[in-house]
């Protein structure tokens, strides 16, 4: 079988999920090929730019078709090698005005890459205007012309060689995020036309959230071979005849590490659970789609990373975790994985404890994620985040003392919030600004089956059989457009508080922050003489 992972997301590390099946194949000699098909989409046409010479009919550099293109898209493509280069380069990830200069440059050249106007496309994101990927009746009809992908040359070249060479039985694609969805189906439209005989299986987190949707009714059948809920690896084994038992396996990143990645060295990731052990915040999406909380067991998660640290050496690990447990947390500060590893933690006691953030921090942690949501009492309360502000503001201060970077995320616009509320979140986030290295700022979306949300009146988010969030009217009046006024009026303006926002990473955000902050430690190490991390 041939597995996938599809554009576009950010080109910055392996895909976990592809990788886990990967390991689950091999493990049962099942002959076994993955493709990151993002990576190389991505790169491929990347170096088309950079080896091209500008053609009034193929850029978009110009207001219309035919001229040439302007300034910004020449000089981006006269230096685009330099600036990959540069973003693989670990002395840029001390400068951050050169990194974002960086990025910005290598995304515009990608925008301005596809010949069709409706195309966009960039580092992070792919929308075909005038189709939509929230309904199925646009994504069929984007497989009936692949060619209109602007990535068609790379998959036509890439999947028929593949195909031919292999000859599989089964084709499965990685499917986790909406900006994925156009360019799946253009491949499995691609696939079906000239190999109607392999199976076509859609698995991943997008298509777990729709098969998780109430009523649902498949849309592709008779066109998507086979569509998986939750974990794939059952499935592809029983497609294979093989019945799989308590086993572990551990995940193969063997074909995927030699990617064009958009990072100085080898970032690792890794999953030691599925779902949340937390599992009580309102509004969720874990708990609204039912997924259930499964851990890995701790000292196969340490193995499981002592193998793949001796194996791959990376830079970095990061642990996709929708929180980090605390059983792990502390199994980390006693077995060290030997590098630095970051990840998404609750706001709890544990984070409070200052000798127990010390050894988190000779762990290798170099960053944590929290999730903060509000500065106001009574909203945390509504969501059931089951902390207060006082602990949330321990564990800033001492996370902040042990040298922990964090990257808070804050949500505003949820039912319980008023502007009222929204500026006591940005009282504490100024109060707190000194401990805050990075902010994530969203504006709340209601999840299409959350319970919480038949108490709403709700109405439609995006037109389309396949959305997974519903509008609703405020009862308190805070509506979106009047929240997005206050982010970027009032509170990305603030004195303390710009200068955080203008420190995260363009388009990569937390998957480049940690970047940062190593650089940061390692250039203070190395003025210090000290040799290896964490000496």
């Amino acid at each position: 079988m041939i597995l996938i992972h599809p554009p576009v997301v950010k080109p910055c590390q392996p895909p976990a999920g592809i990788a886990k099946l990967a390991g689950v194949m091999n493990h049962h000699n099942v002959r076994c090929t993955v493709v990151d098909a993002n990576s190389e989409g991505i790169a491929s046409i990347l170096h088309s730019q950079a080896v091209s010479p500008f053609s009034e009919s193929l850029s978009r550099g110009g207001n219309v078709a035919g001229d040439p293109p302007d300034r910004w898209t020449m000089r981006a493509r006269r230096h685009l090698q330099n600036n990959i280069t540069a973003l693989t380069s670990w002395s840029t990830y001390g400068d951050v005005n050169f990194y974002k200069q960086a990025v910005i440059d290598v995304n515009h050249v990608l925008e301005m890459s596809s010949p069709l106007r409706n195309i966009r496309l960039n580092l992070s994101n792919y929308l075909d205007r005038g189709y939509s990927p929230v309904k199925s009746a646009d994504l069929i009809r984007i497989s009936e012309m692949p060619e209109r992908n602007p990535f068609y040359p790379y998959f036509k070249k890439r999947l028929f060689f593949l195909l031919e060479r292999e000859q599989p039985a089964v084709l499965g694609f990685s499917l986790n995020y909406l900006s994925q969805a156009m360019c799946t189906f253009s491949m499995v439209g691609m696939v079906k036309r000239e190999y109607p005989g392999v199976k076509i299986v859609l698995g991943g987190g997008l298509v777990t959230s729709w098969i998780s949707r109430p009523g649902w009714t498949n849309p592709f059948q008779g066109f998507i071979d086979e569509m998986v809920a939750g974990p794939g690896e059952d499935t592809l084994l029983s497609m294979c005849g093989i019945h799989r038992g308590e086993d572990h396996a551990i995940p193969d990143y063997s074909l995927l590490t030699q990617g064009s990645y958009l990072s100085p060295g080898p970032i690792l990731p890794y999953s030691a659970s599925s779902g949340c052990y937390w599992n009580r915040c309102s509004f969720c999406p874990e708990r609204a789609e039912g997924n259930p909380y499964r851990p890995v067991n701790v000292n196969r998660v340490l193995s499981d990373l002592d193998t793949l640290v001796a194996k791959y050496e990376p830079l970095l690990i990061h642990l996709l975790d929708n929180a980090i447990s605390p059983a792990l947390l502390e199994a980390l500060t006693v077995r060290s994985p030997g590098v630095p590893w970051y990840g998404f933690a609750r706001i709890s006691p544990l984070l409070a404890d200052l000798q127990f953030c010390m050894a988190l921090r000779r762990s290798g942690c170099v960053m944590l994620q929290l999730g903060v949501e509000s500065g106001d009492q009574r909203v945390l309360d509504a969501m059931g985040k089951g902390f207060d502000l006082g602990t949330a503001s321990n564990v800033l201060n001492t996370l902040k003392a042990a040298g922990i970077a964090t990257y808070v995320y804050l949500i505003f616009g949820t039912p319980s919030e008023t502007i009222e509320e929204a500026r006591k979140t940005l009282d504490f986030t100024v109060k707190h600004a000194s401990q805050i290295d990075f902010l994530n700022l969203a504006i709340f979306n209601l999840p299409a089956n959350s319970p919480e949300g038949k108490e709403l009146e709700r109405g439609n988010f995006y037109e389309g059989d396949l959305t997974l969030y519903r509008s609703f009217k405020h009862p308190k009046g805070w509506e979106r457009h009047l929240v997005r006024k206050f982010l970027n009026g009032e509170f990305r303006k603030h004195p303390t508080i710009a200068p955080i926002v203008r420190q995260s990473p363009p388009l990569f955000t937390s998957n480049h922050a940690p970047l940062f902050i190593l650089h940061r430690q390692w250039r203070k190490e190395f003025e210090r003489g000290k040799r290896g991390y964490g000496a």
